[in-house]
């Protein structure tokens, strides 16, 4: 009887272990047949609040995150301190972590250079930003001749207009944070394109901020043009774009504002917005990426025909505060870019 129990629990014994043993295998083919988590590192080169591209960016992201169970993202700020980019790019390769690094600004590309060659198998998409050919990196350009130009043929059309605020000089200002190939190769040239089909004489006052959050200089520099004649100006400074909107809003003048729809923040001073659909386009770039499906080492430039680059025109705010024959003339000119049957070629900087 003794005998008898002991081979029971015995056999018992091998029984548990058995059990256990498929388990641990079930455990590991499962393991491996399930998809793993896909880790985004999101860099902001500078602040996302202030900034509508960069809140585009992580709302984007964050969105796909919110839509994928295996999908996470941690955004890093890299603040104002440019010569900190490298360092702070170099930090979050250097986790292994992430299956990709996310940002947006023409410089990182380059600054990430350095980053992709320590670590041979990081890979980046960098928005709003070109280059060629590199294998770890995914990036995509706006046509921000095209979209400058639209802000330039309604700044046009209202300082040639009896609108109030509208002077007898035919001036138009741009302020920008800094001096950037983007900004004087598409977005300078296009705001002048764009104004001079309206009249030839119209001048642009440029003037350089040097940073993108000292509000109080680019109240400055606004007056500044103000005094001078200026009557529309269009402010590309970051966290600092509030002084401009102020200055121009006390003088009673206008503002036309790029990369998104912000009506709201000076009504009846900003008239005229362009907005690029950074948001959309980071959650079908993280998507292919997710999927297997991005071209690593391609790049592309999307405008207004696929819908990337736009005006908002359909905003009470604007309806309310430009005439309806500016509006009228702003839609034909619209039309024709929207159809392809106008372009504004971005010229080849990288």
């Amino acid at each position: 009887m003794q005998k008898s129990l002991k081979i029971l629990l015995i056999l018992a014994a091998v029984a548990v272990v058995a059990v256990a043993v498929v388990l641990i295998v079930l455990g590991r083919t499962g393991a491996e047949e399930s998809p793993g988590s896909f880790d985004i590192g999101v860099f902001v080169p500078g602040v996302a609040a202030g900034s509508p591209l960069y809140e585009q960016l992580v709302s984007g992201a964050e969105k796909v995150a919110s839509e994928r169970e295996m999908v996470t993202v941690k955004v890093i700020e890299g603040g104002f301190n440019q010569g900190e980019w490298e360092e702070k790019i170099t930090s979050i390769a250097a986790t292994g972590e992430y299956e990709v690094i996310l940002s947006s600004n023409p410089s990182i590309p380059f600054v990430a250079l350095p980053v992709a060659e320590a670590f041979p198998d990081q890979k980046f998409i960098i928005l709003d930003a070109i280059i060629e050919s590199h294998p770890q990196m995914y990036t995509v350009l706006y046509n921000q001749v095209e979209q400058a130009a639209m802000l330039g043929f309604l700044a046009g059309l209202i300082t040639k207009s009896d609108m109030p605020g509208a002077t007898p000089e035919l001036k138009l200002g741009l302020i920008a944070g800094q001096e950037y190939d983007a900004m004087l190769k598409m977005i300078l040239p296009g705001f002048e394109r764009g104004a001079r089909e309206i009249d030839p004489g119209i001048s642009v006052d440029f003037r350089v901020l040097g940073n993108w959050y000292d509000a109080n200089k680019a109240a400055d520099l606004a007056n500044s043009m103000l005094d001078a004649g200026v009557d529309v100006i269009l402010t590309i400074c970051g966290g600092a774009n509030q002084g401009a909107i102020t200055a121009v809003k006390e003088r009673g003048r206008y503002i036309v504002y790029m990369d998104s729809e912000d009506y709201d923040l000076a009504p009846g001073t900003i008239v005229g917005c362009s907005e690029l659909r950074q948001e959309r386009l980071v959650r079908e770039t993280l998507e292919a990426a997710i999927e297997g499906d991005l071209d690593w080492g391609s790049n592309r430039i999307v405008n207004s025909t696929d819908d990337y680059v736009a005006f908002v025109d359909n905003h009470e705010l604007y309806i309310k505060s430009v005439p309806e024959d500016i509006r009228d003339t702003m839609d034909s000119f619209l039309k024709d870019i929207r159809s392809g049957r106008r372009s504004y070629e971005v010229p080849k900087y990288w």
